[in-house]
C-alpha cells in the first residue's frame, strides 16, 4: 500500500502547490498567463478556471484508481448498509451544497483568484463565509469523506485519502492566508 499512498500523495500535492505558489505570487501567475501560447488561454482567471479542471481530473483519476486497486477491480461501494451509503451520501451533499454555495456568492472571477488579479470583488459575509473562512475547502473536504465513507467503509484504507487530503486543504487554506 506504502508506494500507492506515496504515488497518490504526489499527485493529489500538485493542486495545492499551484494554488498557494499562484495565491503568493498572482503577478507571476498573471505574467505567465499572458505569454503568447498561454495567452491564448484567456487571462490568468480563465487559465486558473483550466487549471481547476486538470486538477479534477487528477483527483478524480487518484481516487478511481484507489478504488479498482483496493477495491478488487470495481467501483461499487463496499458496503450495502443503508446507514453507511445515507451518511456517506449526506456529507457529499452538504460539501457539494457548500461549494454551489461558494460559486454564487463569489462568482466564476471571485472563486478562482480575481482579486488577485485586480479585479473587485466584492466582499462576502453572508453564508456560507460567516460559518467558515474557507467554505469551498470545507465542501470539498466533507464531499471527500463522503465519498470515501461511501465507497470503502468499513475497509481499513477508507480512511486514507479523506485524511491525506485533510491535510493537503488545512496546509492550503494556512498558506493562502494573506500577510496581516
Amino acid at each position: 500500500m506504502i508506494p500507492f499512498v506515496c504515488l497518490a500523495a504526489a499527485l493529489l500535492s500538485v493542486e495545492r502547490i499551484a494554488y498557494v505558489l499562484i495565491w503568493r505570487n498572482p503577478a507571476g501567475f498573471q505574467r505567465w498567463s499572458m505569454r503568447r501560447v498561454v495567452s491564448a488561454l484567456g487571462g490568468p482567471v480563465e487559465l486558473l478556471v483550466i487549471l481547476f479542471g486538470a486538477f479534477k481530473l487528477i483527483q478524480i483519476a487518484v481516487f478511481l484508481a484507489w478504488l479498482l486497486i483496493f477495491g478488487g477491480g470495481t467501483l461499487w461501494p463496499q458496503s450495502r448498509d443503508p446507514t453507511v451509503i445515507a451518511a456517506g451520501a449526506l456529507l457529499i451533499g452538504l460539501g457539494q451544497s457548500l461549494n454551489v454555495s461558494v460559486f454564487k456568492r463569489l462568482g466564476r472571477v471571485g472563486v478562482f483568484y480575481g482579486n488577485k488579479f485586480g479585479h473587485t470583488v466584492a466582499w462576502c459575509r453572508t453564508f456560507p463565509f460567516n460559518w467558515f473562512e474557507h467554505p469551498q475547502y470545507v465542501g470539498t473536504v466533507l464531499a471527500i469523506w463522503g465519498f470515501f465513507f461511501l465507497m470503502r467503509f468499513p475497509s481499513p484504507d477508507w480512511i486514507v485519502l479523506p485524511l491525506l487530503e485533510t491535510v493537503y486543504y488545512t496546509a492550503g487554506a494556512r498558506l493562502e492566508r494573506d500577510p496581516a
